[in-house]
């Protein structure tokens, strides 16, 4: 069974291009399900033995995102085994899927990008600058945090202001960034070498102590926490995901055209992207009944 699994993920990986992060989670979905119906062989199982055990993962009171997320991976192994001939009848057809209400995304002000962006020009040395970097390249390319991180030193294109990024599923994209952005990052680079001495590193945002020789996810989910708190924002309200959300949402307020977002964000589908023009519909219904006059009547 676990060959079998392992030989369904290398297909992912191949055919689909899916991330490493993806794989590693539908190995952990399938391992789950494969110990779950156990003594039942995973090539025998039921509709009944998958509706069984999905019942259980509901009633630990995990997500309804979660549990179709869960059923998706599923669905794939089986069609997998039915086209490896594996399998003759797919036991997941008849499977019903949850719901999912869509979760609008949190994003920055303008006043809120402002206040962190100030916080870093406060002292020059080689963490604020590497910070402040990495806060201009998410929120003017909106970059993921795992692009960011991961960002080679060979990435950038001082010439025509613009970064290659490696995305989701091994995906390249190229992405514009301001002038402003490049004249930071030469300076930057002085204080990097500074900081490597007579060490080598082709990160663009080396860390002696990461394993992978670079700042990790978390080193920078730290270090936003603690520049919200100097910029005198609820740390709560900060994380690298929410400076992506808010490039986007602030160029769709800008009437920037979606197939450009989504093709500077990375999305497959735009139907991903289109979450953002509900975010200003949200935004625009949420002024209208505080600031027009018949709302305040009608509270009144």
């Amino acid at each position: 069974m676990r060959d079998l699994i392992q030989e369904f993920i290398n297909v992912k990986v191949v055919e689909r291009g899916v991330s490493v992060n993806t794989a590693k989670s539908y190995n952990l979905d399938m391992v789950q399900f494969k110990n779950a119906i156990a003594p039942v062989d995973i090539q025998s199982a039921t509709t009944n033995d998958i509706e069984n055990y999905l019942n259980c993962i509901k009633a630990t009171n995990v997500s309804p995102r979660t549990i179709a997320r869960k059923m998706s991976c599923i669905r794939e192994f089986y069609k997998f085994l039915q086209s490896e001939k594996i399998i003759t009848d797919n036991p997941t057809i008849r499977l019903h899927t949850p719901k999912i209400g869509k979760t609008l995304p949190d994003f920055l002000t303008m006043d809120e990008i402002n206040k962190l962006c100030s916080s870093l020009e406060e002292k020059k040395d080689f963490l604020t600058l590497r910070l402040k970097i990495m806060l201009q390249l998410m929120y003017s390319s909106g970059m993921r945090v795992s692009e960011v991180v991961a960002l080679p030193l060979n990435a950038v294109n001082y010439d025509q202001h613009t970064v290659l990024i490696f995305g989701k599923g091994s995906k390249e994209r190229v992405v514009p960034v301001t002038q402003k952005t490049i004249k930071d990052i030469l300076e930057y680079m002085e204080y990097r070498q500074q900081f490597l001495g007579k060490k080598k590193s082709k990160w663009l945002f080396p860390s002696l102590r990461a394993a992978d020789g670079h700042i990790t996810r978390d080193g920078l989910f730290k270090n936003l926490k603690n520049l919200a708190i100097n910029a005198g924002i609820n740390p709560s309200r900060i994380h690298p995901h929410i400076l992506r959300h808010s490039f986007a949402t602030h160029l769709i307020n800008k009437k920037a055209d979606l197939r450009s977002i989504q093709k500077m964000l990375g999305h497959e589908n735009i139907s991903t992207t289109e979450i953002y023009t509900h975010v200003t519909t949200e935004h625009l219904t949420e002024v209208v009944k505080k600031y027009h006059p018949l709302m305040q009547e009608k509270k009144s």
